[in-house]
């Protein structure tokens, strides 16, 4: 919704600045969604006088003119045809931003002239797209005065984001009301007084629905004008629509527009010569075509409310006029209409024919049901105004439906209700001042009488909402709201924190999370252990999505092998979803999977990045195993992977007989089938698995312990059997001394002369932190020990 600030102080007599008009708004739950004003562009525009325009001497279509701009010459090289001595037009100085073309006007030189501004068109002050020539004011526009100001340019536009309940705002006049409710200005009154008609007329206006249709029109007035003079509107007329975004048309059109904005009562004028017979109001059969006065033509359904005489329908009830009676400058005869339509119709037919119309737009939120009268004598004044003429006397045709309603507010319903206690005599004057009839009731309520044009206000709880957005939303306290039960456990599970850990785990890791469909190709399920026809879909919304996923890992393979083919083949993605193992309630499993395609990283000066493999994929798991509170020292790694990981690639992590995830690269076989390059990694970890920490009483355990000595790294190298995993020797060596040993990394292995064949040398790096005192050399010795004894019992020896 627009309106310029002289528009609306038509309506509100008030003093108040732009600035507190629309801050008012806003906490009035009118919010503005922008102010354009046209006076701070175009400041820089002045009205100038051509003292002399003469041919430059080094371009034919270039004149050198000499400008008076009332506070001094300048000399300007113009181009326009136009462009003469003793015109006055509009100057623009160097320095000043053009709005029209978007750009900053600099002096200069043209063909050897100088050239310290411009004489500008209307399209380059963005009023229009006329650029046959500049701007040619008359004689009297006053030398040296703001343009901008002499063609009432200055005026704001502001705009509204108005909401569907707010119908009475989608007129100006009711956004007067509500700003003079709220203290800004009082609403000025409306001549309503009713117009003399000075003839009969034989226009008949009939309502033919059904009795379960009579809604679709409750009540039509109409009334003929004869002698009327049609053409361009007044300038202020024109001014105000093309401030709004409206472009003038006629003087009879603009009038319509002009009350469908001020007013919020959209009328309809008809060339009274193209109208055969009387008027009829009906429902459409359905497959009846429309000319519309937007040059398309439609086809109705059945239930439109149309307007039709005797050749057929000439006019959309409530959304738009069609082209066969509308008014030219030659009409001389009009049939003027104000009506009620039903909001539900007129927004249904409105979408099924995708017309959006300013009347459609107030039709269906509502207008004021006792205003069809007041409305149609008010346009008639105006018509009479700029169009001369006489007017018929009104043809009305069925009623006003009966909209009177009174409701009782309970003065302290709005400190219960709104959180603040506003005194009963300010929530009288505020409901006044909005229209409401207010009176007295027993025990201290308050009667309102709903206004007309209210009809969003239906209980006491909207009373309450009017009081409270009137009197100011800021005025309420911000308060916390009581404690009305207490917690007896937390908003979140252990197992949702830890899906939440994971997930910011995996995403630090550097992989993206992706959401996939619960479902796939049952040839991919077949892939990844599939074999349980209940997980069959019978109405699957795509015939490659026609089984419940048995694992995440194929979408996740799917979207790389996608990414690779659009050139992005180095992917990191990871989902945390459902698993569906049988269609039980307990046959599913929440999964954390994650793939690795292509390079391990970026490229670098550094070194060349490698292939993922093996460990990237086991590093995920374990990473993704710790953010869900596993034992993640305790676990055992095993080779029994499932037949989609690569033999000798994959692995399981285990704690005991239960499996808590596997890894791997996965099988080429699998990846061909599913036409993916490799190589490709992944990863499932099963995160109801995991065990739940046990809660124990007691103080928690600080997250962070410093130590106050030094630690002591010391290096072992032990030759094993090729079937020993690493794994296996490098628990024996924490667990040798758990007091001391604080860690154990493996950085070598090693295979070749000085290791038997069928051998391999696992190279140790051991971190001693001591916790009590520093370690002695001979406390250092003892601990060695035990960890060279630790590793013997795996089979291990310490090589010499």
């Amino acid at each position: 919704m627009k309106l310029t600030l002289s528009w609306l102080k038509d309506h509100l007599d008030t003093t108040a600045s732009l600035g507190e008009i629309t801050d008012t708004l806003t906490s009035l739950g009118l919010e503005v969604d922008g102010v354009e004003d046209p006076a701070a562009e175009l400041a820089p525009f002045t009205i100038a006088y051509v003292k002399s325009a003469v041919q430059h001497p080094n371009a034919d279509r270039l004149r050198v003119c000499i400008v008076d701009t009332g506070k001094g010459e300048v000399q300007v090289v113009c181009g326009a045809p136009n462009a003469r001595t003793g015109m006055k037009g509009v100057f623009a100085p160097a320095g000043s931003y053009i709005p029209g073309t978007k750009v900053d006007l600099k002096a200069g030189t043209i063909r050897g002239e100088a050239s310290n501004g411009m004489l500008v068109s209307e399209r380059e002050l963005g009023l229009s797209d006329e650029h046959d020539g500049i701007i040619d004011l008359p004689d009297d526009a006053p030398l040296g005065a703001s343009f901008a100001a002499w063609r009432r340019l200055d005026d704001p536009v502001i705009e509204i984001g108005l909401t569907p309940d707010r119908a009475d705002c989608a007129g100006i006049r009711g956004i007067a009301r509500d700003l003079a409710a709220a203290g800004l200005g009082t609403l000025k009154p409306l001549d309503e007084t009713p117009v003399e008609g000075r003839f009969r007329t034989d226009l008949t206006v009939d309502l033919d629905f059904p009795a379960d249709a009579g809604a679709a029109c409750p009540m039509f007035a109409a009334r003929v004008f004869r002698g009327v003079r049609n053409g361009p509107s007044p300038a202020w007329l024109q001014a105000r629509l093309k401030a709004i975004g409206l472009r003038p048309i006629s003087v009879l059109v603009d009038i319509t527009n002009f009350f469908t904005f001020d007013r919020n009562r959209p009328l309809h004028v008809f060339d009274q010569g193209k109208v055969k017979g009387g008027l009829k109001l009906r429902l459409a059969k359905g497959g009846e075509t429309l000319a519309a006065l937007n040059d398309k033509t439609y086809t109705l359904g059945a239930g439109a409310t149309v307007i039709e005489d005797d050749t057929g329908p000439l006019s959309l009830g409530g959304i738009m006029g069609g082209a066969s009676t509308g008014v030219s400058d030659q009409t001389t005869d009009v049939i003027l209409e104000a009506a009620l339509f039903d909001p539900v119709r007129t927004a249904m037919t409105g979408r099924a024919l995708g017309i959006n119309s300013d009347a459609r737009y107030r039709f269906e939120r509502g207008v004021d049901p006792a205003a069809v009268i007041a409305g149609m004598e008010q346009a008639t004044r105006m018509i009479l105004e700029l169009c001369g003429g006489e007017a018929s006397q009104l043809v009305v045709a069925g009623r006003e439906p009966d909209w009177h309603r009174t409701l009782t507010l309970r003065p302290a319903r709005v400190a219960s209700l709104g959180g603040l206690d506003v005194p009963r005599d300010r929530q009288v004057a505020i409901l006044s001042g909005l229209g409401f009839g207010v009176s007295n009731g027993a025990d201290g309520l308050i009667q309102a009488a709903v206004p007309s044009w209210r009809g969003d206000v239906g209980g006491e709880a909207d009373l309450v909402e009017e009081v409270l957005r009137v009197n100011g939303y800021d005025a309420i306290p911000a308060v916390p709201l009581p404690k009305l039960t207490s917690l007896t456990q937390p908003a979140l599970s252990p197992s949702q924190k830890a899906r939440e850990l994971v997930r910011r785990t995996l995403a630090a890791r550097g992989l993206d999370e992706a959401v996939t469909w619960s479902f796939m190709d049952g040839r991919d399920a077949a892939l990844f252990g599939f074999q349980n026809t209940g997980l069959k879909l019978l109405n699957p919304i795509a015939s490659d999505l026609d089984t419940m996923r048995p694992s995440v890992l194929p979408n996740l393979i799917r979207a790389a092998g996608r990414n690779a083919a659009r050139g992005l083949p180095d992917a990191a993605l990871f989902e945390i979803g459902p698993a569906y193992r049988d269609a039980t309630e307990t046959g599913q499993a929440m999964v954390a999977a994650a793939v690795r395609a292509g390079a391990s990283g970026p490229r670098h000066w550094v070194q060349p990045p490698r292939p993922v493999d093996v460990f990237d994929a086991k590093a995920d798991a374990m990473a993704a195993l710790e953010a869900a509170g596993a034992p993640v020292a305790n676990l055992a790694v095993s080779t029994d992977a499932p037949d989609w990981y690569h033999p000798g690639r994959s692995g399981c992590l285990r704690l005991g007989p239960t499996v808590l995830a596997h890894f791997g690269e996965l099988h080429p076989a699998i990846l061909s089938d599913l036409g993916v390059d490799g190589p490709v990694v992944g990863t499932e970890v099963f995160l109801d698995a995991v065990p739940q920490p046990k809660k124990k009483a007691g103080t928690a355990k600080p997250l962070l312990k410093l130590a106050a000595f030094q630690p002591v790294v010391r290096d072992f190298a032990f030759v094993v059997g090729e079937e020993v995993p690493a794994d296996r020797i490098l628990k024996a060596a924490k667990g040798a001394d758990k007091a001391l040993v604080a860690d154990v990394a493996l950085f070598d292995v090693y295979r070749g002369p000085g290791v038997a064949e069928g051998r391999k040398s696992l190279a140790l790096a051991v971190t001693l932190q001591p916790v009590e005192a520093t370690l002695t050399d001979e406390a250092i010795e003892a601990v060695g020990k035990k960890i060279v004894a630790a590793v013997e019992k795996q089979g291990g020896t310490l090589r010499g």
